[in-house]
Formats: C-alpha cells, sequence, structure tokens
C-alpha cells in the first residue's frame, strides 16, 4: 500500500490565493452568506422545458401522506392497488390500510433479522456478513416482492379498518427499541453459545418474537380480523360489505395475481449482464415468502414495457433516487435544473455505472408513475404519484425529465404480458445471488 500523502503548507497557500484571484468565487461566497446552494445553482429554463402537461395522464386519486415514516414502497404499492380496486367498484374516493401492511411488515422482518442473524451466530463480530446484518438491523425500508409476500400471506384491509396511529407515522423511536432488542438477542444468543447452551437459542429466539408482537401492537394497534367495506361511489351511492376478513377483501376486492407481475432493474454495471436475474443474499421481510428477485433490462427495454403499461392505462409502481435534482416547491427532478459544477467550479458528472460502482446513488424512494409526455413516440417528461402529501408539488404529484429519470430510475414493476419472448426467457432463468451490501439490495423508504 502506498504511503497516504498530508496536505503540505505550500499546497494550502497555494490554494488559498488560487481561490482569493477568483473573484466569481467571491461573488458566490457572499451569496452563499444568506441563500440556499439550490437557489443560486438553479437553473431558471428548466421548469418552462418541463410543464405539467402529458400526452398520456391517467385519472387518479388524490395523494397519500406517509408523514415521518420510510413506508412509501407500502404507500405507493398501495396506491396502485386502490387504483384497480376503484375502478372495479366505480369507488369515488378511498385508501387501502397502509398500517396493517405495516404492522405486518416489522413483524415479518424482525423474525426475518432473527432467522438470518441464526444462520451466521457461529461467526465473530467482524465477520463480514454478520457486521452488515447488524449494522442494518430492520427498518421501515421495502422492495415490491416484500410486499406480495405479505399481502399474499395476511391479506388487504381498508384504511377505515385499521387507521394511521402516531407511531405508524413517525416510526424512528420504535424502530430503534426494536433494533436494540434483536441485538441484544444477538449478544444473549453467542453468550449461550459460548457456555454450550445451543439448544436454548431457540426459546431465546420465540422470547424476542413475542416481546417484539407485543411492542409493535401498543405502536400500530391490534391488527383486524373481521371488518366492513363502506364506501361511496361516484353516483354518491353508499356502499356496505360486512364480515369481510383480510384475506377474503384482498381475495374478492383486488382480484389480482401479485406473481404476474414482475420487477424490472437498470443497473449499467459490468457485475451485472443485460437479460439476467438477480436476487440479494438477506434481502426479503417473509422468510417462506416469494424470492426478491430482479430481470437486469437495457435502458431502451426498460422504458419500453413502462410505457406499454402506462398506454393501457395501467399505472406503474417504480424505484429511483430521488435525493438528487429535485425541487419540493415546484414538484420538478431533473438533472437539468441545478448547476452546481458551475457555481462551485467543480467537476460533478457521473455515469449512472459509476454511481452505482462508487455507492454515489441507489434506489432510495419508491413512487408511482401515473402519466407520460410523448413527441414523435419517444418520452421526454414523466408524470409521478408521490406520498408526501398535497401541501407540496403540484398537490403532491411530480414531474422528471426523462434524463433525470434515464439517470436515477432503477427498479419498475410490470405486468408478465407486456414482456417481449428475449425477456420471458430470461425470465425463468435462475438468479444470480448478490453480496447483502449490493447497491440493489437497498430499500426504498
Amino acid at each position: 500500500m502506498a504511503k497516504m500523502k498530508p496536505i503540505q503548507t505550500k499546497q494550502l497557500e497555494k490554494m488559498r490565493q488560487a481561490y482569493l484571484e477568483n473573484d466569481k468565487a467571491r461573488i458566490v461566497r457572499n451569496a452563499l452568506t444568506n441563500t440556499d446552494i439550490k437557489k443560486i445553482s438553479n437553473v431558471f429554463e428548466a421548469q418552462s422545458a418541463n410543464p405539467n402537461l402529458f400526452s398520456i395522464d391517467i385519472e387518479t386519486m388524490p395523494v397519500t401522506n406517509q408523514m415521518n415514516s420510510g413506508r412509501c414502497w407500502i404507500f405507493s404499492a398501495l396506491n396502485v392497488m386502490r387504483e384497480i380496486i376503484a375502478k372495479k367498484y366505480k369507488i369515488e374516493n378511498f385508501e387501502l390500510s397502509q398500517n396493517y401492511v405495516a404492522f405486518y411488515d416489522k413483524l415479518e422482518k424482525v423474525n426475518y433479522f432473527l432467522e438470518s442473524v441464526l444462520q451466521e451466530i457461529d461467526k465473530p463480530y467482524n465477520d463480514e456478513t454478520l457486521r452488515y446484518l447488524l449494522t442494518m438491523g430492520i427498518g421501515d425500508g421495502g422492495q415490491w416482492d416484500m410486499l406480495v409476500s405479505l399481502i399474499k400471506k395476511y391479506g388487504l384491509c381498508p384504511k377505515t379498518a385499521m387507521p394511521e396511529t402516531y407511531q405508524s407515522s413517525h416510526t424512528f423511536t420504535m424502530t430503534s427499541l426494536l433494533n436494540r432488542r434483536l441485538r441484544k438477542f444477538v449478544a444473549d444468543a453467542k453468550a449461550l453459545i459460548k457456555k454450550g447452551k445451543k439448544q436454548e437459542v431457540p426459546a431465546l429466539k420465540e422470547e424476542c418474537l413475542n416481546e417484539c408482537y407485543g411492542m409493535i401492537c401498543s405502536c400500530f394497534g391490534v391488527p383486524p380480523q373481521k371488518f366492513t367495506f363502506e364506501y361511496y361511489d361516484k353516483k354518491k351511492n353508499y356502499h356496505a360489505h360486512r364480515n369481510l376478513t383480510p384475506q377474503k377483501f384482498y381475495e374478492e376486492y383486488l382480484k389480482e395475481d401479485l406473481d404476474n407481475y414482475v420487477g424490472i432493474i437498470h443497473g449499467p454495471t459490468k457485475d451485472k449482464p443485460f437479460y439476467k436475474m438477480y436476487t440479494v443474499k438477506y434481502l426479503g421481510n417473509v422468510v417462506d415468502g416469494n424470492p426478491i428477485s430482479f430481470l437486469n433490462l437495457p435502458m431502451k427495454d426498460f422504458k419500453e414495457l413502462l410505457l406499454k403499461q402506462l398506454k393501457d392505462k395501467n399505472l406503474v409502481w417504480f424505484g429511483c433516487d430521488c435525493s438528487v435534482d429535485g425541487n419540493r416547491e415546484t414538484g420538478l427532478w431533473d438533472d437539468q435544473q441545478f448547476a452546481y459544477g458551475d457555481t462551485f467550479d467543480m467537476q460533478l458528472d457521473m455515469s449512472k455505472e459509476e454511481m452505482l460502482d462508487t455507492r454515489q446513488s441507489a434506489m432510495n424512494h419508491a413512487m408511482v408513475f401515473t402519466g407520460v409526455n410523448l413527441v414523435n413516440g419517444k418520452p421526454t417528461r414523466w408524470k409521478i404519484e408521490n406520498s408526501w402529501g398535497d401541501k407540496v408539488a403540484n398537490k403532491g404529484y411530480y414531474i422528471c425529465s426523462d434524463t433525470w429519470f434515464e439517470k436515477y430510475v432503477y427498479e419498475a414493476v410490470v405486468h408478465k404480458k407486456y414482456l417481449t419472448a428475449k425477456q420471458k426467457a430470461a425470465l425463468k432463468t435462475k438468479p444470480k445471488e448478490l453480496e447483502p451490501w449490493d447497491p440493489f439490495g437497498s430499500l426504498a423508504d
């Protein structure tokens, strides 16, 4: 390993003099004393280049609000599903219970964590995989396949059957305490093993699971076993369907085989050839649920599948990196709207491959495409339904430019019927297992 080089005094003085002689740097420095970096780097023309108008614009209900929680993947997926139900029954407006799904997600994640660490429990704390599991713990985030596993096992219910609580909308403290308890289990299990009492570990696991179940009930409420589904249709007629179980509600009202939907990704890195399937070790929530897997596609194929689904007036769930080049006030995500490199005379441009390889970017948020603008058959901008409430952007709806889409959209879910023969063939191949810390093991929250 080469010897590390410290900053030298002469080098520091040279940088200082060059900076002080730069008139533009002085202007920027003065402006930044009382102005946000985004505001002085804003490109005025970006907004007019992306108006809130779309050649394909699917009518949807008012946006939802995940509040101070990382449940975007649940909110966005349930937003897709409520539109399917509303269309069938001509319902004017309603929500599916995000809290109901989140309850079982938390419980299943607790069990998944316990079972995962038990696979690695004999390894030392500095083992790379065990250390990763302990560092990550459990959180709010997730992926589409994780939601499918929850719904297939526990069903769905309307929000009226299990509304939000303060804790379901503000999850930080509860999740922190759950993780403390889970890490204590690991310490206690290792202590038992050291004493030669490994046979006592399963009972220790059950004790931990029971305690966590009680905490989740106290925070989120006890999930309903039966409920009444009440709603108004678009003609203002009242309907009530009684004695429904969550499983029956899913089977009779959604009537959608969720296994017909497939996750596709665009990961242009050398370790992930296109037209191949991938999965990630220790990525999941329900131990006996659907394995999380993705089909990696070139951007051209990726876009074409989304456009097919949108042209059929069907919404598209997707995952992206929403932390970059976004403006909540205007509701625009556009990689051309902030000229940070010009502001600071810095080289900041990176390819999508470079951003993934260096961990500069990865999926961190899930939303829904509800429209797209096409010019000569090519997309120029996309309409997005978010779950941050209706007080921001265009009543909670956002726009992303097509160039931002290409850089920062990583995952989407489409119906299998839209896949080409080549893509369907790839879907049947055995997935390559990626390490837990791979960028595509990140969760949308």
